[in-house]
């Protein structure tokens, strides 16, 4: 299997790291914990790209990674998910709601989409307008202030669902597995890049402490992990574009392997960076929220390893 980008892919990516880079400093996510519209200029420019959503996995992957990387706020990854589920084209903003869902309680940017397309059991979905719900959302604080997450209170509600094909609906939840472990991806890469140029900046004793051992192996196993994901997500993508047999099983490793690395990268990160990792005033933390909190969309770590023993022990019964 190729892995190599194509022109257009590198295009993109190229386009999606300098888009972010000038658009997404860290300075607007720490805005944002206290202003909520400091996204909107940042969203003129991501909603551009909001057809990647009906488009294949490996592109959608390939800009994720990106706004992973920038922790950046904004509706683009629910839209993502809400335009694949549904069909569009991307035009409109929209989230997804799951319905008693114990392990996907929360609604994503319910607060600033269009449409909420609810979920319900045996692969059910009814869209909604968001203003029609608006009175049953409320807003939830969670570790990640560059998100904005909402309960939904369905109690009463009049639901006029319709079944989706459950092999389209299957591939619909791995493609959004392997989409949330790009983000995750990317947001780790942000948080070892920091631990490595703060390592080659700090000295103690008169040197880098990068050139202490210690350090040396912990930058080592975070870029492993980091690389294994990476390749993990990579190859998830693929199965979806190209409906491979294995696909569940790469995407279910795909979030596994992402939530593995950024739960390693995010405290040996802190670690290197010492004392000054853990203050507010300090960056790090606003991608060590985003890594946290993106582990528990769609499923732990853990959740995706028991689905992926399910899987193994299946195909040798």
């Amino acid at each position: 299997m190729d892995f190599s980008l194509t022109e257009d892919q590198q295009l993109l990516r190229d386009t999606a790291t300098k888009l972010v880079e000038r658009e997404c400093p860290p300075a607007l996510v720490r805005d944002h914990i206290e202003n909520p519209s400091a996204y909107e200029p940042l969203w003129r420019h991501l909603q551009e790209f909001s057809a990647l959503g009906a488009g294949p996995a490996t592109d959608l992957c390939l800009f994720l990674e990106q706004t992973g990387y920038a922790a950046a706020p904004g509706p683009f990854l629910a839209t993502a998910l809400f335009t694949s589920l549904t069909g569009g084209d991307g035009e409109t903003t929209g989230t997804v709601a799951f319905l008693d869902d114990p392990m996907n309680p929360f609604v994503l940017e319910a607060d600033r989409v269009e449409k909420i397309a609810l979920v319900g059991p045996g692969a059910n979905v009814a869209v909604f307008d968001t203003a029609v719900l608006a009175d049953r959302l409320r807003f939830v604080s969670t570790i990640d202030y560059s998100r904005r997450t909402f309960a939904l209170n369905t109690a009463d509600l009049d639901i006029n669902s319709t079944p989706v094909e459950p092999e389209t609906f299957a591939a619909w939840v791995d493609r959004s597995n392997v989409s949330i472990a790009a983000e995750m991806t990317g947001t780790a890469r942000r948080i070892f890049d920091m631990a490595l140029e703060y390592a080659k900046e700090r000295k103690q004793f008169d040197r880098p402490i990068g050139s202490f051992q210690a350090i040396q192996h912990k930058l080592a196993g975070m870029s492993l992990g980091l690389q294994r994901a990476t390749a993990a997500v990579q190859y998830g993508a693929m199965t979806c574009d190209a409906a491979a047999g294995d696909r569940t099983l790469a995407c279910h490793s795909a979030k596994a392997a992402a939530g593995e690395a950024a739960r390693q990268i995010l405290k040996d990160g802190a670690q290197i960076h010492g004392g000054i990792g853990y203050t507010w005033e300090h960056d790090l933390h606003l991608y060590l929220r985003r890594a946290t909190a993106d582990e528990d969309v769609l499923g732990t770590t853990s959740w995706h390893l028991d689905r992926i023993a399910g899987l193994l022990f299946d195909a040798t019964a």
